[in-house]
């Protein structure tokens, strides 16, 4: 598969399952006009790229250097994001309404912010799936376009599901939002496997090199 669809596909998996993002996203088109909608997917979109870059230029550069972190982040991490996937799975959503979205937009940056950058899932979850394949082994020329191709997602989910939930508010419930979490629980599973297979891979061609 071409990095950016790839990068694409990968990004979709990563946010569009229903946490705070989501539900900040989803309550702000339920609730407010279409303009400040767009606008607050705007900001959240901003902290989410960010964090991704972060994962994947930051944390993944550095497993890059180190053999035996980049096998047990390939391996715990293929694990992990495996598990991720099993869980949005079995998980019910449901569409938290306390979730406070009637705010100035300097408070609406900063609970974006917080929602993103202080949620500890969303870092474990962003070093597990961008900083994983990072320590896969990206090609140089292939870095941007994965990169790309998860922005591009950020821009597709959060522009995307703010205009159909503002057009479409009295038909959106839970069995919607279960499908979304089904279809990116499959797709985390399927890449998820993908590192730990290779990182299982990397490890047997280590004992075969030393024995």
């Amino acid at each position: 598969m071409p990095a950016y669809f790839q990068g694409l596909a990968i990004g979709l998996a990563y946010v569009a399952p229903i946490g705070m993002q989501n539900l900040f996203v989803i309550n702000t088109a339920l609730t407010q006009p279409r303009r400040r909608a767009l606008l607050t997917a705007l900001i959240v979109i901003f902290f989410d790229i960010t964090l991704a870059l972060f994962c994947f230029f930051g944390i993944g550069t550095v497993v890059e250097r180190f053999t035996l972190l980049q096998l047990l982040l390939l391996l715990c991490g293929g694990i992990i994001v495996t598990r991720i996937g099993v869980s949005l799975i079995q998980e019910e959503p449901t569409l938290d309404q306390s979730v406070e979205v009637d705010l100035p937009l300097k408070d609406v940056a900063v609970k974006a912010c917080v929602v993103t950058w202080f949620n500890p899932q969303a870092i474990l979850d962003g070093t597990m799936i961008f900083g994983g394949f990072r320590a896969g082994g990206v090609a140089p020329g292939e870095s941007l376009q994965l990169i790309l191709g998860s922005s591009s997602a950020s821009f597709l989910w959060f522009f995307g599901i703010t205009l159909i939930i503002s057009l479409f508010r009295a038909h959106i419930g839970t069995k919607l939002l279960k499908i979304i979490n089904v279809v990116c629980g499959v797709v985390l599973i399927y890449y998820g496997m993908g590192l730990f297979l290779d990182g299982v891979g990397r490890v047997q061609q280590m004992l075969s090199a030393l024995f």
